[in-house]
């Protein structure tokens, strides 16, 4: 008996090849698990002699959370949401998903779950909040400079990298990077990483545009112009740009990808609506979810010795070649 006594939810998931949410839902009685899996894990659970822990609950669940005020990035946080919840259930496990920017809020969910999944920008008194109850918490988002906390993010700063590489490829020498609203910290990242490869090259010149996102590129595209600046590429530091600086280009009577060629970031829906489909940096959100819960599991199963360093995972995003971008045919002028 002595033995038995020390069988646990994991050592049921080990033997079987599930997670051990597969396992808790299953004794639970819970939703997500199919019978012959039950049966099986009811199966092992009995041959190995378990005995759940008096007044203790098998069915802890995860939750991710999403900041519910950033309209922006809402179709790479649904693509996050997808990624979170196709892992759930590939393991079995149950999941919760939630909308708010509320301390409170943030704090009693999470004294109610296993682990947290924080998307988007939660602030500080948040983040303290939720950290403060104990449980792992993974994030989507930045992070201070060697803040102690787990972080699944995409590759911003590579990605300003990799576009400016291969607009210069392309043989583009004055490229222009559209900032739109400046102050994110995403769009500065792209533009370090665009600068860092501008800077490696004598004839190349990056030019920063920053407008009102609403109905600013044509005055901000006529002051450039007015200093002898005409590029023949811009990077837009998000899709919606993108579609903005195409419009107006397109009403200008420019030709896009034989005058000026142009490249967005997020690969989001409207990038292949419009005509030509536009060049532009793929995001990879399904795969950060599935990531991030992967993390979270890993921190429960195995809690935080001390002095266990956070862990930053990134997942590489990647350039989609489409028809906005083309090789420079016309002279650049810096």
């Amino acid at each position: 008996m002595g033995s038995r006594g020390r069988v646990t939810l994991q050592t049921i998931a080990r033997e079987v090849g599930l997670s051990k949410y597969a396992v808790s839902r299953s004794l639970s009685g819970k939703s997500g698990v199919s019978e012959a899996t039950r049966a099986l894990i009811r199966e092992t659970a009995q041959r190995l002699g378990y005995i759940k822990p008096a007044g203790q609950s098998t069915g802890n669940e995860i939750a991710v959370v999403f900041h519910d005020v950033d309209p922006v990035n809402s179709e790479l946080y649904m693509q996050i949401q997808n990624g979170v919840q196709g892992e759930a259930h590939r393991l079995g496990m149950g999941l919760r998903v939630r909308w708010t920017h509320s301390a409170r809020q943030l704090e009693e969910l999470a004294r109610s779950c296993a682990g947290l999944l924080l998307v988007g920008p939660h602030d500080r008194e948040a983040i303290a909040a939720a950290n403060a109850t104990g449980i792992p918490v993974v994030r989507f988002g930045w992070v201070d400079p060697l803040e102690q906390a787990d972080q699944v993010s995409g590759t911003d700063h590579e990605a300003g990298q990799a576009v400016l590489q291969y607009l210069i490829g392309l043989g583009h020498r004055s490229i222009a990077y559209v900032h739109g609203v400046p102050g994110l910290r995403g769009r500065r990242e792209r533009f370090y990483g665009a600068r860092e490869i501008a800077e490696r090259y004598e004839d190349v010149a990056l030019h920063v545009m920053q407008f009102d996102e609403q109905n600013g590129f044509g005055d901000a595209y006529r002051a450039l112009k007015e200093k002898g600046v005409r590029p023949t590429a811009f990077f837009c530091a998000h899709d919606g740009l993108a579609l903005t600086v195409v419009s107006e280009l397109l009403g200008q009577g420019y030709r896009i990808p034989d005058d000026v060629s142009v490249i967005g970031f997020g690969d989001f829906s409207p990038a292949q609506q419009i005509s030509p489909p536009l060049t532009t940096v793929r995001m990879e959100g399904q795969e950060c979810g599935a990531v991030g819960l992967r993390l979270l599991l890993e921190r429960i199963e195995n809690p935080r010795l001390p002095g266990m360093p956070a862990r930053r995972i990134n997942v590489a995003s990647r350039i989609i070649e489409r028809r906005s971008a083309g090789p420079c045919k016309v002279p650049a002028s810096t």
